[in-house]
């Protein structure tokens, strides 16, 4: 993992293959966003085999080739997606030509697995959702924070297992470091990357959803700003959004690009998860002040007060998951309406932010 920047983040996969080799091939189309690494080693190390890539720019599928040596190079899309071999497509384009690339996969008959926020307007939302009906095909998200994040993963078998009872509230905290001179133009268009309550902000509504087995949430308030970067108008540095869900239970989450260039890693990263009978912290990324590294949880309930160190011991069952079902038809990786729905909710954040930008930037 890169200590960084998040774009970078692509932990090593806990091999648990569910498929033997070419049993299921995907191919890789859209380098623009560093998470396409992980997207692509978690399903290599669910078994899955990985044969193109493609992107218009040649120097990223060098980089990607040195990492995937394996991949055979595409002369284009269109090559890829006439290819009745490939079963799915993972895709880490700019943002907002996410949603283009999936409805091409998806016609092509192909299931599609995008970075987050796998869209960036509404109008896309209700494109995405009538392909999905239309094709039978699967629009899937790498909301990584959950997903490919040990403690994220472990928390959700806690809470299965009922060790906090009902859960009350969620509190999602997603500093990152924001690194500019390395981040492409695109990164600082709200129209290419579509604020940073869906940008970022699409993570936590997914944890929220998931963790309080809701099906649906309401944004009580949300806020932005552009607090400290006046040279890149379009970048929103802060948000937050208070969140109300259908089974009653409220979520908050803050994002921003202010992680200091003395912390270890690209960001603090903390979940904290109350319930009626007890709560759980995950020190995602580090334990703060320590040599320790990441993956430690916090679970203190009417039995115990326990410090886990997971790193390794839990992996990352999303991506077998996945396959399966692309295989079957199934949905117990995510539901397709989980999916949209996390970015829906986002959407709705970000439409109706209160924009807190001062006249003159924060000293």
């Amino acid at each position: 993992m890169s200590a960084a920047d998040g774009g970078a983040y692509a932990p090593a996969p806990l091999p648990d293959p569910v498929v033997g080799a070419g049993e299921f091939e995907f191919a890789a189309i859209g380098l623009a966003h560093g998470h396409i690494y992980g997207m692509c080693a978690g399903l290599l190390g669910a078994g899955a085999t990985l044969t193109w890539v493609y992107d218009p720019d040649p120097a990223r599928v060098t980089t990607f080739r040195e990492r995937f040596p394996q991949v055979r190079v595409a002369r284009s899309e269109e090559e890829i997606l006439c290819d009745p071999r490939v079963r799915l497509v993972a895709g880490a384009a700019v943002p907002s030509e996410r949603c283009a690339l999936g409805l091409r996969v998806m016609d092509a008959g192909k299931d599609y697995f995008t970075d987050k926020a796998p869209l960036t307007t509404k109008e896309q939302l209700t494109a995405a959702r009538q392909a999905v009906t239309r094709t039978g095909r699967k629009y899937a998200v790498y909301y990584s924070e959950r997903v490919h994040v040990e403690t994220a993963v472990f928390a959700g078998q806690l809470i299965e297992q009922g060790a906090i009872g009902r859960v009350l509230q969620v509190i999602g905290l997603g500093p990152h470091r924001l690194n500019a001179p390395a981040r492409p133009a695109w990164f600082f268009d709200k129209d290419k990357y579509g604020g940073i309550l869906v940008d970022i902000g699409s993570h936590n509504v997914d944890q929220i959803l998931h963790y309080t087995g809701a099906r649906s949430a309401r944004v009580a308030t949300s806020q932005i700003a552009n607090y400290a970067h006046p040279q890149h108008p379009g970048l929103d540095d802060f948000g937050d959004a208070n969140l109300v869900t259908d089974t009653g239970a409220t979520g908050y989450f803050r994002c921003d690009w202010f992680t200091p260039d003395g912390l270890q890693t690209w960001g603090d990263g903390r979940t904290f998860i109350l319930g009626t009978e007890g709560f759980i912290e995950q020190r995602k990324y580090l334990n703060i002040g320590t040599s320790e590294g990441p993956g430690h949880l916090f679970l203190a309930n009417g039995q115990q007060e326990t410090h886990y160190e997971v790193t390794g011991k839990v992996g990352y069952p999303f991506f077998g998951q996945l396959v399966r079902d692309c295989l079957t038809g199934t949905e117990t990786a995510m539901t397709q309406e989980h999916a949209f729905t996390a970015i829906e909710v986002a959407l709705h954040a970000q439409e109706n932010a209160v924009d807190l930008t001062p006249t003159r930037p924060v000293a």
